[in-house]
């Protein structure tokens, strides 16, 4: 039995991640790192693996996708393309929490504990890779360093092969496309720059 053709994208943080697993179960990818500018570069490297891997998007199965928490704008420049082409395809995309794409790199239990700035943590447990034990939530962050006896918050980067197979094998309906965003939005409405009514 072949494996779903599957395209992972990851684009939540500093790096453009891409990942295609080909129907014989290998993996193949294509990463850049960038602190900015995801929109500009990612459809020309999809395009650049699919070449190398000499396939095709009509050949793509399915789509996983990180969904974050992540940069705000890497996080919807990595769904909207991961959506989009889903859409075009006809085909499931599989959104994978970043703390759950991290913890299958992680053998045996896991507490995960993520920089999330303003001296906060996003932290989750897992009883096995890819398995959570508990929902993520926002912590504070020298606290939760304390409680585990850490120094430093765990590396963000997502190991992107180990994404794509997961996302390969995952059930759609178990994993919408919906980004992840733990801590509420900064966004606040301006204030003094209405216009007046007659």
């Amino acid at each position: 039995m072949s494996t779903p053709v599957t395209l992972a994208i990851d684009t939540a943080r500093e790096r453009l991640q891409l990942a295609l697993v080909l129907s014989d179960g290998s993996v193949e990818t294509e990463i850049c790192d960038i602190a900015k500018g995801h929109a500009e570069i990612i459809f020309p490297a999809i395009a650049a693996l699919l070449d190398r891997c000499g396939s095709r998007y009509d050949r793509l199965d399915r789509i996983g996708v990180s969904t974050g928490p992540g940069s705000f704008t890497g996080l919807r420049i990595g769904l909207s393309a991961a959506r989009g082409l889903g859409l075009a395809r006809n085909i499931p995309v599989i959104g994978v929490p970043c703390l759950l794409a991290l913890s299958l790199s992680r053998p045996g239990p896991s507490e995960l504990i993520l920089d999330a700035k303003r001296g906060e943590a996003y932290r989750q447990s897992f009883s096995a890779p890819g398995k959570p034990r508990d929902t993520a939530d926002l912590v504070d962050l020298k606290q939760i360093l304390q409680v585990t006896a850490r120094t430093i918050p765990d590396d963000p980067m997502i190991d992107i092969v180990l994404m794509a197979v997961f996302a390969s094998r995952a059930r759609p309906a178990d994993f919408p496309p919906d980004p992840t965003y733990i801590r509420a939005a900064d966004a606040k409405p301006q204030i003094g720059f209405g216009v007046a009514h007659q």
